[in-house]
Order: C-alpha cells, then sequence, then structure tokens
C-alpha cells in the first residue's frame, strides 16, 4: 500500500489571446492583481492555428502566455478557471468575449490546462471544470499526445515551457529569484520573456 504524500506545488500559466492589444494587456494585469507577479509574458505573436475562434473573436487574434512566480497547489486550478472565466465575462462587450484565457499548470511530469469540456482524457475536477493532459514530460523534453492541440504540440510552445520548467525547478530547489531582496522590484521583460528587476 502507498503512503499518500502531498502533491508538489504547481507553476500556474495561462494562455490568453484577444483582437485587442490593450484588453490583453488589462487582462495580464488582472491576472497579476489576483495571482501575484508575472516571472514570464511572452511577447505577442499571432494566433492563428485555427479559425474556430473567428465567428466569436474575429480575426487577426494575438496571443501571450504569461507564468506567475508564486506556486499554487494543483487542486486550486477549478477556482483559477472560475476566476478567469469571471474575468472573461468582465471584458466582454455586447454579450460577446473579447478575450480568451486559458490557464493551466506546469509540474515536473506534465503540462494540465483546465477547460470546463470533458472527455475521455479530461477527467473532472469539481464545479464543471476538467483537466487536460496536453503534454507530457520525458526524456528531457514535453511531448504531445494524440489530442494534444497542435499550437501545445509545436516547437516554439515547447521550447518556451521547457525554459519556464527549469525555472520552476529552481523554485523547488530554492533557488529562484524570489529569495531574493530585490525580488518585489519592478519586473521588466528580457528578450526570451522572463522577467528581471528593473534595478538588475
Amino acid at each position: 500500500m502507498s503512503d499518500p504524500q502531498p502533491p508538489e506545488a504547481v507553476k500556474l500559466i495561462a494562455s490568453l489571446f484577444s483582437g485587442h492589444k490593450q484588453l490583453l494587456g488589462d487582462a495580464v494585469q488582472a491576472l497579476s492583481g489576483r495571482y501575484g507577479r508575472a516571472d514570464f509574458i511572452s511577447a505577442p505573436k499571432p494566433f492563428a492555428y485555427t479559425d474556430y475562434y473567428e465567428r466569436e473573436f474575429g480575426d487577426s487574434l494575438v496571443r501571450r502566455f504569461i507564468a506567475f512566480e508564486r506556486l499554487i497547489r494543483p487542486e486550486a486550478l477549478p477556482e483559477v478557471k472560475l476566476w478567469t472565466n469571471a474575468l472573461e465575462k468582465r471584458l466582454s462587450a455586447g454579450g460577446r468575449r473579447r478575450v480568451n484565457i486559458d490557464p493551466g499548470y506546469l509540474a515536473k511530469a506534465h503540462l494540465i490546462l483546465a477547460t470546463g469540456k470533458g472527455y475521455t482524457h479530461r477527467p473532472h475536477l469539481r464545479e464543471g471544470i476538467y483537466a487536460d493532459l496536453t503534454l507530457i514530460y520525458r526524456d528531457k523534453s514535453f511531448h504531445s499526445l494524440p489530442w494534444t492541440y497542435p499550437d501545445y504540440a509545436g516547437g516554439e510552445v515547447i521550447g518556451m515551457l521547457t525554459r519556464i520548467r527549469e525555472k520552476y525547478l529552481l523554485q523547488l530547489r530554492g533557488k529562484a529569484a524570489a529569495s531574493d531582496p530585490a525580488a518585489d522590484a519592478f519586473p521588466v521583460s528580457d528578450g526570451d520573456g522572463f522577467m528581471r528587476n528593473a534595478n538588475d
């Protein structure tokens, strides 16, 4: 019989896209206000992997990824998804969403996204929120699965997530920049999207 142990803390991430760059900034600011300082924000990139969202959001969508310095417990994911759903509604206009926010978490072994749609690979967590096993980590890299969204299976996103995972592992070892006395200074982005202090 196994002896149950508490799970390790995980790294909260989110993917956001919109046809309005200002709204993306507003959403990032709201997320940081709720979940703390971001230690990674990607550069804006066109989101053109699918036309599924065109009717609701229009075309020319722009996407950003964000990761948060403060680790969370994995069982908190449903609360995060419910909160981001509410944020999407607050930023909507005329009954239509203008920002899409997909939260999830990165752990040592996988990337989990939160979704409101159940399926064979999506066990229910609570309150209508399901866990989507999007990527698994083995042999020093993330790997896609038969159901992984094409954008998450691409090399650029996998490389980005691998770098975020490296930072996460440092956090678990207690060596992350959060232990630096200057960590509360205003963060600015370096070329890779990782955040550094303005006085570094």
